[in-house]
C-alpha cells in the first residue's frame, strides 16, 4: 500500500488519544493520530514521525500520523494499514492459495471478524492484529487490554472445533524482529486464549512487514512463540 504527499515531523506530545502535536516545516500541526494503541514507547518527544497530508478540506486536522522512527527502526502505526496490506497479499496469493473470493467485515456467531476467504477447500476466516510494541527485537501483542481481541479469539475456536479453517494473522508493522509473543504481561487472557485456541487447530501466524515512509509491504513470516 502506498501514502501519498508525505512530511516529516518532530513529534511534541499527544493531548489525548485521537491527536498529536508534530512540529512540521508549515510549523506546529495538530494531527489525527491513526492508532488508539498506548504507542508510549513510540510516540516520545523528539521522536521524528511521518504524516500524510489529508485530501477532505472539511477535516479538522490536515494530517495523518502514520509513521516514527524508533532509534534505526521505522515502525509504522497506522491501525488501518493491517488489514489493507494483508487484504493486498491475500489476493496476489501471498497467503492461500486458490483464493476464489475475499469478503470483508464477515459475520460468525457473535462477533465480525476481518475476513473470510473462499477456497476451494471451503471457507478460511481471518482475523488480523496490528503488531507495533517491540522490544529487543521480541513484538508482542496487544499492548493495552483488549477483551474485543479474546472475543474474536473465542469465535475462531469455535470455528476450528466445527471443522472450519481459523487463523490469526499478525501484521508486525515494522521489520528486522527475532519473534512474536503474546503480551502476558498488558494482558494475560489474551495470551491464554490464543494458546488455547491454537490447541484447538486455530491457525497463529505472524509476518513482518517492509515499511518506508510512503508504503507498507507484507514481508516474511516471523517465528510465533506461544
Amino acid at each position: 500500500m502506498q501514502y501519498l504527499n508525505v512530511i516529516r515531523g518532530c513529534f511534541l506530545e499527544r493531548p489525548n488519544r485521537f491527536i498529536a502535536q508534530v512540529d512540521t516545516g508549515d510549523g506546529i500541526q495538530t494531527v489525527h493520530v491513526k492508532n488508539t494503541g498506548r504507542c508510549r514507547e513510540l510516540l516520545t518527544p523528539g521522536a521524528v514521525v511521518y504524516l500524510e497530508r489529508g485530501t477532505n478540506p472539511k477535516r479538522k486536522t490536515q494530517y495523518d500520523l502514520i509513521a516514527v522512527e524508533k532509534g534505526e527502526r521505522l515502525i509504522n502505526i497506522d491501525s488501518q494499514a493491517p488489514n489493507r496490506v494483508f487484504e493486498e497479499w491475500a489476493v496476489a496469493g501471498g497467503f492461500l492459495s486458490g483464493v476464489t473470493t475475499l469478503r470483508r467485515e464477515v459475520t460468525l456467531g457473535d462477533s465480525r471478524l476481518d475476513f473470510c476467504l473462499e477456497t476451494e477447500q471451503g471457507p478460511c476466516w481471518v482475523e488480523v492484529k496490528g503488531v507495533t510494541l517491540e522490544e529487543d527485537g521480541v513484538v508482542r501483542f496487544p499492548d493495552a487490554p483488549t477483551e474485543r481481541g479474546v472475543k474474536h479469539i473465542r469465535e475462531l475456536q469455535r470455528a476450528a472445533d466445527r471443522g472450519m479453517a481459523a487463523v490469526i494473522v499478525f501484521v508486525i508493522q515494522m521489520e528486522g524482529v527475532s519473534c512474536f509473543r503474546p503480551n502476558d504481561t498488558t494482558h494475560p487472557a489474551f495470551g491464554a486464549a490464543l494458546r488455547e485456541a491454537a490447541a484447538h487447530g486455530v491457525g497463529v501466524y505472524a509476518v513482518d512487514c517492509r515499511v518506508t515512509p510512503e508504503s507498507l509491504m507484507i514481508g516474511d513470516p516471523v517465528p510465533v512463540i506461544l
